[in-house]
């Protein structure tokens, strides 16, 4: 059974690091002749797509689509990147704005896909503190120490514990298809893995494990990749 759980768990690092891994066509140390000069640049420690946008004055989501970057969250040190619009092709009216057209449209919105046809609910009381960015993969929701967190709809169990540096106290159930819900911080975890669950029965105690504050930090997530869970639970 320990070994069983030691793969679980390896498997759940995977998961919650897959937006850390640099994904599409950015071009990194590779062997090949990399592009440089005016229009292209090396990424740095510390940069965000978001970042890079800034120093160029450019929409993050742009310089993504022009790099093929399916993953807007993940870039690597020494990776170039085209910060400029590619050379607009005949016929083509603006190359830069036809860049963000394909770009929208390529980003579509998280109510959009089988997480729309799960019955959601907000998984505890409290404000919401922080929202869904670039940088910040779910929401965080406050409240008090040993406040129910409940399964924000109804799935099966896949890990309940700790060891994933972060996250503190984990619960993560697997619903319909690749969505996961994800609920960090947790005091105390009450439920087991492999154990199904409803719609709205306590899963764990909100609490302040691997955190400066008690609260809870929500994900949602699409095939392994984060989405905005403001944009599938419902208005309150």
């Amino acid at each position: 059974m320990k070994k069983i759980r030691l793969v679980i768990l390896g498997l759940v690092i995977v998961v919650l690091a897959a937006c850390s891994t640099p994904s599409g066509n950015g071009i990194s140390g590779t062997g090949a002749a990399a592009p440089s000069g005016p229009g292209y640049y090396t990424v740095q420690k510390g940069d965000t797509l978001y970042s890079i946008g800034r120093k160029f004055k450019q929409s993050h989501r742009s310089i993504a689509a022009w790099n093929k970057l399916q993953d807007i969250n993940g870039i690597e040190v020494g990776q170039v990147l085209r910060v400029a619009p590619p050379t607009s092709a005949p016929g083509d009216v603006d190359g830069a704005k036809s860049v963000e057209r394909v770009d929208k449209a390529e980003v579509a919105p998280s109510s959009i896909g089988a997480e729309s046809r799960i019955d959601w609910m907000w998984p505890t009381d409290g404000a919401k503190t922080s929202s869904f960015s670039l940088s910040k993969k779910g929401i965080e929701i406050a409240g008090k120490s040993g406040q129910p967190i409940l399964a924000a709809a109804s799935g099966k169990v896949l890990f309940a514990g700790g060891g994933i540096r972060g996250y503190g106290n984990l619960v993560i159930v697997k619903h319909a298809g690749s969505l996961l819900s994800v609920y960090a911080h947790n005091k105390v975890i009450l439920a087991k893995e492999g154990q199904m669950v409803s719609k709205g029965q306590q899963i764990a105690e909100m609490g302040d494990s691997d955190s400066s504050t008690v609260k809870l930090y929500f994900e949602i997530r699409r095939d392994g990749k984060p989405i905005d869970p403001s944009g599938v639970l419902p208005g309150r």
